[in-house]
């Protein structure tokens, strides 16, 4: 067993060959050999903590999230930053590609009344050309995690509004709202069949929504 310290953040390549981690301290992103734990390079440029990490489906890039209010793409291969994605006014807690790598989602606070978080708001990219797509609103407050399902149809949103919104990609409409969780929600994810999705809450509990009717939609 190997330990990292100092990570709010970490992601496989899709091979399992590397790990990806987000640092909280250093504001670094450390790719590492998962085979011996060695340190293979070390990614700089986020003026703040990093809070969250992907690989694109094919594992040649690497988006990453920050406290920052900006998401970098990074060439896995060289460390080299491809270009960095701005339009957020807050930090992006969750970033995730699309599974066929055309698409970035990523999430944060849209709009405030002072220091208070009053709209969330999820952005979708072109990663291609670092183009921004579309906004998604209808959080409350702010979107803390995103999830593409597998066929990349549906994305998924968890916010501190402690709602889960199904949204349709192509569109941008909202499909569905998840609610049953009574504290915030920080983490969704959908089974690899994409009939099921799961949604961890600060409420304690983790819960799992049948969404089988959405499937092919």
């Amino acid at each position: 067993m190997r330990t990292l310290s100092g990570y709010i953040s970490v992601a496989f390549s899709p091979d399992g060959r590397l790990l990806a981690s987000g640092s909280s301290w250093d504001k670094t992103i450390k790719l590492w050999e998962v085979a011996t734990g060695q340190l293979v390079r070390t990614l700089r440029g986020h003026a703040w903590p990093v809070t969250s990490v992907a690989f694109s489906p094919d594992g040649r890039l690497l988006a990453s999230g920050s406290e920052d209010h900006t998401i970098k793409l990074w060439e896995v291969a060289t460390g080299r930053e491809v270009r960095t994605l701005s339009g957020h006014s807050g930090s992006v807690y969750s970033v995730a590609f699309s599974p066929d790598g055309r698409l970035l989602a990523s999430d944060s606070c849209g709009q405030r009344n002072g220091f208070l978080c009053t709209q969330g708001e999820i952005k979708l990219w072109e990663v291609a050309t670092g183009q921004e797509v579309r906004t998604l609103s209808g959080h409350t407050w702010s979107v803390t995690s995103v999830a593409f399902n597998p066929d990349g149809r549906l994305l998924a949103s968890g916010s501190w509004d402690g709602t889960i919104k199904l949204w349709e990609v192509a569109t941008g409409q909202e499909v569905r709202t998840l609610s049953g969780h009574s504290g915030e929600v920080w983490s969704v994810a959908f089974s690899p069949d994409g009939r099921l999705l799961a949604s961890r809450s600060l409420d304690g509990t983790i819960k799992l929504w049948d969404i089988s009717d959405l499937v092919g939609r």
